[in-house]
């Protein structure tokens, strides 16, 4: 029985295999990951020195509801280890029962006897599962497994909404700036239509050019009131995210740029080890594995150790005494004989459950190579297209100048100044929007590689960083 008892009708577990290539096709080189889920992923937004949205973090950690769902749900799950792992020790019930009893006079077989008699019962029963088959520490095992994917859990929709809050925080500073700029280009087009409706009084030109230069100034305003509109929406998902209220709530216009940090994508792909849905979908894999073991179990007979004894009479007075002491022991041992197929359909049931975590754990995997290769891209081809769209908005704005000058002199007409300023607005809206999308896709490829580095690693990127590019990207 002992050497029983060391047994496990679960098969020998390893991690699913997943598709792996030798490096990432935009930068590498890379590793093969192992999850790591206990790792710290906090503090990884300072890298973008905004002190505001390291307030805003810690007041999400704080208030956030799905993350306190989250938080309960972890503890459901370590509850339920302690329910499991209950069954590894033995059950001791205690019982007392005072009774006042009166048979039927017509009860069958009756042998005579008082008709009316008190009955005092005080006893005690022990039981215990001998454990032959393993079917209760499979159970417990797995029990810990889904405590570990669900504290997986937990770290993934932590830092789901931090990457979600830092992204939201970016853009409406992305949108502060395109603010400023729609302010101040409000405000020339206001000056072109009274330079136009001077040039007009003085019939130098005509009323063709003063509608047009009010058409382009009402197109700004336009702009400027869309703008507000979608800040006042970012800003109230922000309230949410911080567990506010959307009503009170309100984040005061900052149009100084934010820092594009330098990633350590570069290094080998430990960093993938950081991403706690990969850790989870194996978790849940290695949990399935454990539960084959106990569907096994039910093939082979339960046994079950069992010991009661206690004091029982008709009168009180005297219950402690040897005469009334009453015991039995012995084991209990049940097996199916017929179950109608009951046990092989369990059985086929938890292989397929095995199967179904597996073809997710690869899942997982895959999609979380793609999101990075996906971030990797994106930096690099906005990095160039931000240089490109700078010099667009260079060549803009040197557009303008000769335009206004050529029409005060008389050479061009007004449609021509147009043309010039509604491209060069354009080019300055695609340079901040460029911008905006670079630092969102800084963030989001933080949340591929699984959030947070230590301050070494940061320091030693630092350190690297004159091998970057403008996109913030480490090149190697």
């Amino acid at each position: 029985m002992l050497a029983l008892a060391g047994c496990s009708l679960a098969p020998t577990y390893s991690v699913p295999p997943t598709p792996v290539v030798a490096q990432y096709r935009t930068i590498g080189p890379w590793v093969t990951a192992q999850p790591s889920d206990h790792l710290n992923r906090d503090g990884w937004w300072k890298m973008y020195d905004e002190a505001q949205l390291d307030e805003l973090e810690t007041r999400l950690l704080a208030n956030n509801t799905d993350l306190s769902a989250a938080y309960s749900h972890y503890m459901q799950a370590q509850a339920f280890v302690g329910q499991t792992s209950a069954a590894l020790y033995p059950r001791l019930t205690a019982t007392a029962v005072p009774q006042r009893n009166r048979q039927s006079d017509t009860r069958p077989l009756r042998n005579g006897g008082p008709n009316d008699y008190n009955s005092v019962t005080l006893g005690g029963q022990l039981d215990y599962e001998v454990d032959l088959w393993g079917r209760v520490r499979d159970s417990v095992k797995a029990s810990k497994e889904e405590a570990l994917a669900s504290r997986a859990d937990l770290a993934s929709v932590q830092l789901s909404l931090q990457v979600s809050l830092a992204d939201n925080y970016i853009r409406l500073r992305g949108l502060d700036q395109q603010t400023d700029l729609l302010t101040k280009t409000v405000q020339a087009f206001a000056r072109a239509l009274q330079l136009t409706q001077t040039l007009h009084n003085g019939g130098v030109v005509s009323a063709l050019d003063v509608t047009r230069a009010q058409t382009q100034l009402s197109s700004a305003q336009s702009q400027l009131s869309q703008n507000l509109g979608q800040r006042a929406l970012i800003e109230h998902a922000i309230a949410v995210l911080v567990g506010a209220s959307a009503s009170e709530f309100t984040l005061s216009e900052q149009t100084a740029s934010i820092k594009l940090p330098v990633i350590p994508a570069g290094v080998p792909s430990t960093l993938l080890e950081r991403r706690p849905d990969i850790a989870a979908a194996e978790r849940r894999v290695a949990e399935s594995n454990t539960k084959i073991g106990v569907a096994r179990s039910a093939y082979f007979p339960s046994i079950i150790l069992s010991a009661q004894g206690g004091l029982q009479s008709t009168a009180y007075a005297g219950l402690v005494s040897a005469p009334n002491l009453f015991w039995s022991i012995g084991p209990q041992i049940a097996q199916y004989v017929l179950d109608g197929g009951l046990r092989r359909a369990q059985l086929d049931s938890a292989k397929a459950a095995n199967e179904e975590a597996g073809a997710r754990y690869r899942g997982v995997v895959l999609s979380a190579f793609q999101q990075i290769e996906d971030n990797l891209s994106l930096l690099q081809d906005l990095d160039m297209a931000l240089q490109q769209q700078r010099e667009a908005s260079a060549a803009a704005h040197q557009s303008v100048e000769l335009a206004l000058n050529r029409y005060k002199q008389g050479v061009v007409g007004y449609l021509d100044v147009v043309q010039a300023q509604t491209a060069e607005l354009d080019s300055e809206r695609s340079v901040l929007d460029i911008q905006t999308r670079q630092l969102s896709a800084n963030v989001q490829l933080i949340k591929a590689l699984g959030g947070g580095w230590s301050s070494e690693e940061l320091a030693s990127a630092s350190v690297q960083s004159p091998g970057a590019n403008e996109s913030g990207v480490e090149s190697k």
